[in-house]
């Protein structure tokens, strides 16, 4: 699946939303870490990242080449700034109506509309692939996330109180959501 789009952030800024490329691979990973440093919001530490560049690299290159799958980079100023995926839940009957989704955004692109390029991004692919559900959960104390879901049309369908579990042994709840498409 190829997508491309440019869009114009609260500060004047272009945003170029495209397929991530083997070329970004050292830019992703970085973005990865740097996201996932920033907020405890994410699945992951930093420091469990396996990837190298190489292994980035064949990881956005399949998600180019795939049909219902897509990596999006978000660039501004020639540079990797967040990310968005959509993936398959499954590939057998009963699964290929539903796809998970999920995005990052460096802390220094907040509140410029880069979460929301990127999630109506990932709707609008989502739907070129054919699915009928997209799914994703988010850290129930993530409101501005929580909010901005909603108003692309997510709806809650369930709650995982002990969904992740901290460095601190703290528990944060989940909020699972969905949006027919």
């Amino acid at each position: 699946m190829t997508y491309y789009k440019e869009h114009k952030l609260k500060d004047g800024r272009i945003l170029i939303l495209r397929n991530g490329e083997k070329k970004d691979a050292e830019g992703v990973l970085n973005n990865f870490i740097k996201t996932h440093a920033e907020s405890d919001y994410l699945l992951t530490y930093p420091e469990e990242c396996t990837f190298t560049v190489e292994k980035e690299g064949m990881y956005l290159e399949k998600k180019k080449e795939s049909e219902r799958e897509i990596e999006i980079v978000a660039i501004v100023d020639d540079r990797v700034v967040g990310t968005a995926g959509v993936d398959a839940i499954g590939n057998v009957m009963k699964l290929k109506h539903r796809c998970s989704f999920g995005v990052s955004v460096e802390k220094a692109y907040w509140g410029l509309g880069m979460g929301r390029a990127l999630t109506s991004a990932s709707i609008e692919c989502a739907k070129t692939a054919g699915y009928l559900q997209m799914e994703l959960d988010v850290v129930k104390d993530n409101e501005r996330a929580v909010k901005l879901y909603e108003s692309l049309g997510f709806e809650t369908y369930g709650e995982n109180e002990m969904g992740f579990k901290t460095r601190d042994g703290k528990y944060q709840s989940l909020v699972l959501m969905r949006k027919v498409l």
